[in-house]
């Protein structure tokens, strides 16, 4: 079997959540919403909102700054919400939910636009690896983990 070359391009998505960016494959964005009140998930931490109802599924919704104990941003800017497609293979959470700031921006990479700016100290939590997208520092985010984080939440209220 021969190997697949990888892309030369990316299409990738800069997510805002607070003064942070998320970079995401574009794949992995279902849908970008307009914020609905979240059902409660009991005894869930901060940073797990509850969950929203999309598309007959009740996805489960993140706040990333609160995950990442990172400042908020602009309150003043629109909140959304962003339908990520989860990774892992649990059919009972096949997606979930990050509150936005503002819009998506897409936009397209190849392994040359992104730099790694990582300078040693401990990421924060629910942070795969910190870059330099272009002018925007960027962070992708540990979906695996945030996944299976919010299974066991979820598994454990119910």
């Amino acid at each position: 079997m021969s190997e697949q070359p990888l892309p030369r391009e990316i299409r990738c998505v800069l997510v805002p959540v607070g003064n942070l960016r998320l970079l995401l494959p574009n794949a992995t964005v279902a849908e970008v919403i307009t914020f609905a009140t979240p059902e409660p998930v009991a005894g869930a931490p901060e940073w797990l909102l509850g969950r929203i109802a999309w598309r007959g599924w009740r996805v489960p919704l993140v706040s990333f700054t609160k995950l990442a104990n990172a400042e908020e941003g602009d309150t003043e800017l629109s909140v959304r919400v962003a339908v990520l497609k989860a990774l892992g293979d649990n059919p009972d959470v096949p997606f979930v939910a990050v509150v936005t700031q503002g819009f998506p921006r897409l936009t397209t990479l190849n392994a040359e636009l992104i730099i790694p700016t990582h300078d040693g100290k401990p990421l924060p939590r629910g942070v795969k690896a910190q870059v330099l997208v272009r002018d925007d520092i960027a962070v992708i985010p540990d979906l695996e983990g945030i996944e299976i984080e919010v299974t066991e939440l979820l598994r454990q209220a119910s």
